[in-house]
């Protein structure tokens, strides 16, 4: 049982929490008011890796991953692909299975894969490697039935994806758009089809113009829910503020490689040699790619430019687990899932649990 200041679905009570690995019973008791902020764990839409290793490599990177941003808070992620050729997409996929089967001990629970490529345009690259490919069903399907495939980033404007998008929607994976050099018009119709969000909002698709919104305009225009990468890098922080007026259900993502939780140094982002130096993380020409963010620095991160605690929650656990139809994750109440975040004062993990499990920090 945990006491403490605890934010429930209709928001902050004083008091205590009893679970299991589901959430038994939340109290309240006027004497907890000063103890620690309990809130729900974070879910990471967007991880490429951490501690040195590379979702792409496959075997048990996902479990490594997964433990590894377990220690900052998150209870539940996808772990995400980079554009590659087919075999070392199967590759991937094949390493991911296992841990979205059986959640690793002391790690996040893997709800499945978001496909960040290789269906997008080669102009908006961004840090994706140039080995692209059009889309069809007959290969999502073949590569869903090796690991389940949540999110999928795609290109609307690449000849043959707008019809592919509720075909996609029929098998229950949440289509997004992004690194993409589609006009406003494009993301419009391929809200209309069914595309559900937007890939790393701002970064890697056409930008906003007053005369050319392009698809960030549609994102900003139209989108109900789309992630961003709150590391205050990718995106000023003006930026985030105008976006989460616009954008109801806006919500956060590392995009994190394998360089996070690591020293300054070379690491790997796919096939892709990535750098490391002063927080950042870019390519060897000194464009971002990915970053060392963790969620709970996005969390502190969103309420440093003025977000209150419960609304930077949200944008971390509750929206990103309403966007996957996740009802039993990303909020505290009686039969959800005991994922929970404990923080002090200044937002640092004290505990961290994950179906119930308390991870171990060392």
């Amino acid at each position: 049982m945990l006491h403490g200041r605890i934010l429930t679905p209709d928001g902050w009570i004083a008091g205590s929490i009893r679970f299991g690995e589901r959430i038994e019973q939340i109290s309240e008791d006027a004497a907890a008011a000063g103890g620690p902020w309990i809130l729900p764990g974070f879910i990471d839409l967007h991880v490429h890796g951490a501690g040195g290793v590379d979702i792409m490599q496959g075997g048990d990177a996902g479990a490594t991953v997964a433990r590894h941003h377990a220690r900052h808070g998150t209870t539940a992620m996808l772990g995400t692909t980079m554009t590659a050729r087919e075999s070392a997409i199967r590759q991937a996929l094949l390493g991911l299975a296992g841990a979205i089967a059986d959640r690793p001990a002391g790690g996040a629970r893997l709800l499945g894969v978001h496909l960040e490529g290789p269906f997008i345009n080669p102009a908006r690259l961004g840090a994706q490697p140039p080995d692209v490919m059009t889309a069809s069903l007959e290969l999502v399907r073949a590569l869903h039935a090796i690991a389940p495939i949540r999110v999928l980033t795609l290109a609307p404007e690449i000849d043959g994806h707008l019809a592919l998008i509720p075909q996609l929607a029929a098998l229950g994976i949440r289509v997004q758009l992004g690194h993409s050099a589609g006009s406003y018009e494009d993301g419009r119709a391929a809200l209309a089809a069914g595309a559900a969000g937007f890939t790393h909002l701002f970064n890697g698709m056409s930008a906003l113009h007053h005369r050319e919104p392009g698809m960030a305009g549609a994102a900003l225009a139209h989108a109900e829910y789309a992630e961003v990468i709150p590391d205050l890098q990718h995106v000023a922080p003006g930026a985030l503020r105008a976006a989460m007026r616009a954008i109801p259900r806006l919500y956060g993502v590392t995009d994190a490689t394998s360089a996070t939780g690591m020293p300054d140094g070379e690491y790997a982002l796919g096939s892709q040699r990535v750098f490391k130096c002063q927080g950042c993380v870019r390519l060897g020409s000194g464009s971002l790619a990915g970053s060392a963010l963790t969620m709970d620095q996005a969390l502190r991160n969103f309420v440093a430019i003025g977000l209150d605690l419960a609304d930077a929650s949200n944008r971390l656990s509750r929206f990103p687990a309403d966007y996957l139809g996740e009802t039993a994750r990303g909020r505290l109440a009686p039969g959800a899932w005991a994922d929970l975040v404990v923080l002090d004062d200044a937002l640092r993990p004290l505990a961290v649990f994950v179906e119930g499990e308390a991870i171990e920090f060392t």
